[in-house]
């Protein structure tokens, strides 16, 4: 059984997907971009705002599934230029101090919305 997650304290979908499913004691969300979900518009235009609002908008979904950040075990994170992976390394630290999830990066040629970086987690309940 799978049990589909939604909060407006994260960007509605801008497409056929949920926030986050619920299935078999864990929960993936949807890839998460910097948008404020009180205005639907990006947190800013640089990396660094855009991806802890991503990240924000991911421990929302999680928080909704009964979960939280400290219980993600795998994310992956799409950016449009790894040339900027540094920036990105130092915002995931922010909230991964100790003991961070297994992870995977990828550069893309482009994302949703014109967003410059989207983050998708899988965490334990």
């Amino acid at each position: 059984m799978k049990e589909i997650i939604a909060t407006p304290d994260a960007p509605k979908a801008v497409g056929p997907y949920s926030q986050g499913v619920r299935a078999k004691g864990f929960i993936f969300t949807a890839g998460q971009v910097g948008l404020v979900p009180a205005t639907g518009k990006f947190a800013g235009e640089d990396l660094a705002t855009q991806a802890r609002q991503a990240m924000h908008n991911i421990k929302a979904v999680l928080e909704a599934a009964g979960s939280s950040l400290d219980k993600i075990v795998k994310t992956t994170i799409f950016m449009v230029d790894l040339g900027e992976f540094k920036t990105v390394n130092a915002i995931y630290a922010e909230f991964f101090a100790g003991d961070p999830p297994a992870r995977s990066t990828v550069q893309v040629a482009a994302l949703p919305l014109g967003a410059l970086v989207e983050i998708e987690t899988i965490a334990l309940l």
